[in-house]
Parts: C-alpha cells; structure tokens; sequence
C-alpha cells in the first residue's frame, strides 16, 4: 500500500487487483479521472490502458462516471434552487446569486454523456433478449427433432 498525496489515504499499489475497485468508487464520485487514478495509487495511463484493453472496466468505467454526473446534477440543481451565498460589496451579509448559464452549460454536456451511457446499458439489454430468444430457438428446434409439437418446448 502506498499514500496518496492527495488525499492522505492509504491505497492500493499500481499491481494490486483492487486498484479498479478504489479507481471507480473515486471516479464515481468525482467524474475526474487524474484524481481518480491518484487516489487509487496508479497513473492516469494505467486506467487508460486497462479501459482500452478490458471491455468489461469499460463499461464499469461508463457507468461510474454516469453516476458522477448524476451526483453533479444533483448539485447543480441544488444549486440553481437555493443559489450561493455570495459577498455583497459594502453590505454586512451575503447575497443568493444564481449561476444559471454555467448550470445549464454543464447539464446540456451532462445530456450528451447520459444518453451514450443509456444506449450503452440498453445494448447490455439488447443483447440478454436476444441471447433470450436464442435459448427459446434452440429449445423449440429441440422438441421439433424429438417429434413434438413447437408449441410443447418448455419455457
């Protein structure tokens, strides 16, 4: 185990197998893969690599980052509500501003990656139909070769 400067906790080294586990949970809720992969204990081309290499952290990769900006939208919503407290010039107490444009910037980027991360899980669940109705296929060819009814192919 190794510290992280950062964050001034202890984590994984760059071989050991759980590196991915405290890389997803970091980015999950930072949405920020350099500091990700620093709280993790590996350089940010390590997990790079491993996404590009590994079909699999790829799409744990896209949804911890899906769960990052839902966090984020979460907080900028938060914000757009109850706005921030803010210096008034010359005044004894602050005063609610309300960042809108930068709100709204965020959340139309935020859209674009929802909605890859979406036809990313629906592909997911396209494919467990179709595995679904193969299985079906397969057990109907199955009670036709044995002489029986298509109609008797168990569910």
């Amino acid at each position: 185990m190794a510290e992280c400067p950062s964050s001034r906790q202890l984590v994984p080294a760059r071989n050991a197998p759980d590196w991915r586990k405290a890389f997803l949970t970091a980015l999950a809720e930072s949405s920020n893969v350099k500091a990700s992969a620093a709280r993790a204990g590996i350089s940010p081309s390590t997990a790079y690599d491993a996404r590009r290499n590994d079909p699999a952290f790829q799409r744990e990769w896209q949804d911890a980052l899906f769960e990052g900006y839902e966090h984020l939208e979460m907080t900028l919503l938060q914000r757009l509500r109850e706005g921030e407290i803010k210096p008034a010039a010359g005044a004894k107490r602050g005063k609610r501003t309300f960042d809108n444009a930068t709100a709204f910037r965020l959340l139309m980027l935020h859209r674009e990656s929802a909605a890859r991360a979406m036809a990313q899980r629906e592909n997911r669940d396209a494919d467990a139909v179709l595995a679904s109705i193969d299985a079906k296929i397969d057990r109907m060819r199955a009670v036709k070769r044995a002489g029986g009814r298509i109609g008797d192919a168990p569910e």
